[in-house]
């Protein structure tokens, strides 16, 4: 870790939730990552949750979502390698940004995270739990971009599509579980991350707490 930042944002029982931008040595270099956490100093009961953001976006896309979401859990948004401020990746860019966020979740000693992942970074979210399956609890997507990554998912995954897509279920669903669940949003097409960070959180935490 080589920088860090502090901002105290809100007002009130909301100014208790800082965020703090740090750079983190990976395999691919330095990462740049966002993170926000609650009044206990990120020391809750909750798996952190880790945001990806989008191919030609970086992790100021998440916008006030991320204090919305650290009022009941830690969240880190990385500059995924090659975007915003992090170094370019080595190789392949969707592996080198899986590897990356391994080595972050190293790097910060966090046993077990939940997911978030945003078109391209819905297949780094895959691509994470298939790496280390004991470390992921449950992941959400916004978007459908990544559906055969999607469809392999081996956890418990909820499918925010807003794209007009919807994917048959997978071969053996009937037997599989996790369900991978699908919910028709097309409400979070548009910036909901800026626009409606706190009904997107209380969504997004609905399915996350549910473990």
């Amino acid at each position: 870790m080589l920088r860090k930042h502090d901002i105290s944002v809100g007002t009130g029982a909301d100014a208790l939730i800082r965020t703090r931008r740090a750079y983190f040595d990976v395999r691919t270099g330095q990462l740049h990552v966002r993170t926000a956490f609650p009044a206990t100093g990120g020391f809750d009961e909750q798996a952190p949750l880790v945001c990806l953001h989008d191919a030609g976006g970086s992790s100021r896309d998440f916008g006030g979502f991320l204090a919305a979401v650290a009022a009941r859990r830690s969240v880190y948004a990385p500059d995924l390698p090659g975007s915003g401020e992090s170094d370019p990746p080595d190789g392949d860019a969707a592996v080198s940004a899986a590897a990356a966020i391994l080595d972050l979740a190293a790097d910060l000693r966090l046993r077990r995270i939940d997911l978030l992942g945003v078109g391209a970074g819905a297949g780094v979210a895959i691509d994470v739990a298939r790496s280390a399956p004991a470390q992921v609890g449950r992941i959400v997507v916004l978007g459908t971009q990544a559906l055969d990554r999607i469809q392999v998912a081996t956890h418990p995954c909820l499918v925010l599509a807003f794209d007009g897509t919807r994917a048959p279920p997978p071969s053996g669903a009937s037997t599989r579980q996790p369900q991978i669940e699908w919910v028709d949003a097309p409400e979070v097409r548009d910036r909901p991350f800026w626009l409606a960070p706190q009904s997107l959180a209380e969504r997004v935490a609905a399915f996350l707490d549910h473990g």
